[in-house]
């Protein structure tokens, strides 16, 4: 069915229906409703991973795991009338979900970012502007950018910023830095909170969420607690491990995909039988995470970036946020470069606000970190690149400059 006006009526060649909005014929007819044919396990939409796992793939949503989704949203953070959401996510990833439909839920208002803003902090902040946009959301490494970005500009931008109240995270693990830098720059100074929200595609968006502490005494930051009608397990060997030990975090409820379209091998490997609970339906995914004392999960990395050198378990997102707390520096990613069979290197790529001395940066890894986890050469880039979603695109990192020069046989000093 193709929607049209007169001025692009009769343009175009299509075999389908062609509906002119302008035509006072398209208005008249019965006005009763119409029967309702569709069921809450009818598909609502496809859409595709981003691939930075693996292939992307094509996910079927179901109608009911939407509305779970939208209803816990509006009952755990109510929006009404008087608020603004920001639709700042590309419709072709999942977070657009909920920025495109909870508005609606009790006659908020919706506000659009300009096409490729979502990458430009001084267009983000004049819309919030001009909008008095009170909802808003950031991927980890994108906040980050824009935190700094706030930071440097001083007060004078951050009171542009007063009407934002509520400010969510998703997409990334968000570091305790990123937390710090958020009650720094704006939460002590506006009053806005912080939440982080945790899920995978195969999940409906979120399935858990984490209302971000406003001090600075903390050390670690949770993925939370399970939104409704959502299930966690922490499986290990196909049986639930115990409190504080690590395992696959699986996943249950209405909040799962139907499958993956036109996949069903890997609709298999990843949608399972619970073998705790039979009859149950588990989404595996790949994440690693443990149980928290207080009822709340930490996110503890994926298996697949899990990386062993020698034999040793390196935890390259602990390597990150260990280097993000040294003075003077902006963000950091580390990588693993393996270079030949017996010469594999931790490389951290970081981001500087001003000069940093290199001694102290290796000292302070070297604090904080067993031996085996400071990294082996630190390259400083201008930013970390960034995909379309906002997330750090390590794909994107340049290669690493280790030696001096084309003709040097020694390495550079470790930076």
């Amino acid at each position: 069915m193709l929607l049209v006006q007169n001025q692009t009526s009769g343009k175009l060649n299509f075999d389908g229906s062609v509906i002119n909005l302008e035509n006072s014929e398209t208005y008249q007819g019965p006005a009763t409703a119409l029967p309702i044919v569709n069921k809450a396990t009818d598909l609502a939409y496809v859409i595709y991973t981003s691939g930075s796992t693996g292939k992307p793939k094509g996910v079927m949503i179901e109608h009911r795991s939407v509305l779970n989704r939208l209803n816990w949203m509006q009952k755990i953070y109510p929006i009404s009338h008087q608020d603004v959401v920001l639709q700042k996510t590309p419709y072709y990833f999942d977070v657009s979900v909920w920025e495109l439909f909870w508005f609606a839920l009790n006659g908020a208002t919706l506000c659009f970012l300009r096409p490729g803003g979502e990458a430009m902090p001084p267009a983000i902040i004049e819309t919030i502007k001009r909008n008095a946009v009170s909802v808003i959301h950031f991927v980890p490494s994108m906040l980050n950018v824009f935190l700094e970005y706030v930071d440097a500009k001083g007060d004078q931008t951050v009171r542009q910023l007063a009407s934002v109240r509520r400010v969510f995270a998703s997409g990334e693990a968000l570091a305790p830095t990123h937390v710090r830098k958020f009650n720094h720059v704006l939460g002590n100074k506006t009053g806005a909170r912080l939440t982080n929200l945790y899920g995978p595609t195969e999940a409906t968006v979120d399935v858990s969420y984490f209302d971000c502490p406003i001090h600075d005494d903390f050390e670690q930051i949770p993925i939370g607690r399970p939104i409704d009608n959502t299930r966690f397990y922490i499986m290990r060997d196909g049986q639930q491990v115990r409190l504080g030990q690590a395992g696959e975090l699986c996943l249950a409820g209405v909040c799962l995909a139907r499958g993956y379209l036109n996949n069903c091998d890997l609709t298999r490997q990843k949608f399972v039988n619970n073998p705790t609970n039979p009859g149950e339906r588990l989404y595996r995914t790949g994440d690693y995470a443990r149980w928290l004392p207080e009822g709340n999960v930490e996110y503890l990395g994926r298996e697949d970036c899990q990386v062993k050198i020698r034999g040793v378990r390196i935890e390259l997102g602990e390597i990150e946020n260990t280097i993000r707390e040294c003075p003077g520096i902006a963000d950091c990613v580390a990588i693993v470069k393996r270079y030949a069979e017996d010469v594999t290197l931790i490389v951290a790529y970081v981001v500087t606000r001003a000069d940093v001395d290199t001694r102290e940066l290796r000292s302070h890894a070297a604090r904080y970190l067993p031996d085996y986890m400071v990294p082996n050469h630190f390259e400083r880039i201008k930013s970390l690149p960034l995909g379309p979603s906002g997330k750090t695109n390590r794909k994107a990192l340049p290669e690493p400059v280790l030696f001096g020069g084309p003709s040097s046989r020694e390495p550079a000093s470790l930076f």
